[in-house]
């Protein structure tokens, strides 16, 4: 059974007035018949998706007139629909998840609204890992490409000049990202014989690839100014 017949299921199973979408109905009359009148409407000609794949609620109106009549009874609730054509039909629609888990309450759906709200909660919190996991797969990313330029940078001073014609300062950081290539800076600042932090350690890193790159632009292994 789709989560939209399980919806019109629940619906069938209350007892309301207007049985249909034909009855007669104004948006400045009482509450409970404009929710009942809804309700008629979404059994003669309404539609929701599974929440698992996405978020849609739709009526399907006749002329626009019974469109726009629909909507302004919609937004007499504070739920503000869209208006689209489709096929010679008018399509009164949300797709914002709490208009949509309203509207099912607004239903008197209530146990179909808070099957949607356990799905939606879920499907959020596998979003908010995913958007976790891939800020810190890019993190660890950029982190392994900066380490693998500073090695390649520091190896080549090594090549040309040497690491001991480097400022004392320079050396040690030099060979400690030799002798630990993939190190965040953090683990490289604890393991200095002076507390410089990270932004210290990535300070001197940058200053190494700066010579690097003085020595491959004057393509000579001689002295350079540091």
């Amino acid at each position: 059974m789709s989560f939209s017949t399980e919806v019109k299921e629940e619906i069938r199973k209350k007892c309301f007035t207007f049985k249909n979408k034909h009855s007669k109905i104004t948006k400045g009359i009482e509450a409970e018949y404009r929710k009942e009148y809804l309700m008629a409407m979404f059994l003669d000609s309404g539609s929701v998706s599974n929440p698992e794949k996405f978020y849609h609620l739709e009526f399907v109106c006749q002329s626009r007139q019974e469109a726009e009549d629909l909507s302004s009874i919609i937004e007499s609730f504070g739920i503000i629909p869209k208006i689209t054509e489709r096929k010679h039909h008018f399509i009164v629609y949300l797709k914002d998840s709490e208009a949509i888990s309203s509207m099912l309450s607004i239903l008197s759906a209530h146990q179909s609204m808070m099957r949607f709200e356990n799905i939606r909660i879920l499907k959020e919190m596998r979003e908010n890992i995913q958007r976790q996991v891939n800020c810190e797969t890019a993190n660890i990313s950029k982190t392994v490409s900066a380490a693998v330029r500073q090695t390649e940078d520091i190896e080549y001073i090594s090549s040309t000049i040497g690491i001991s014609r480097l400022p004392e300062n320079l050396q040690d950081i030099a060979r400690l990202r030799l002798e630990r290539p993939s190190a965040t800076l953090r683990e490289l600042s604890e393991e200095l014989p002076e507390d410089i932090g990270k932004s210290g350690v990535n300070h001197r890193l940058r200053k190494l690839s700066r010579i690097a790159d003085d020595l491959r632009r004057s393509g000579r292994s001689g002295s350079t100014s540091f």
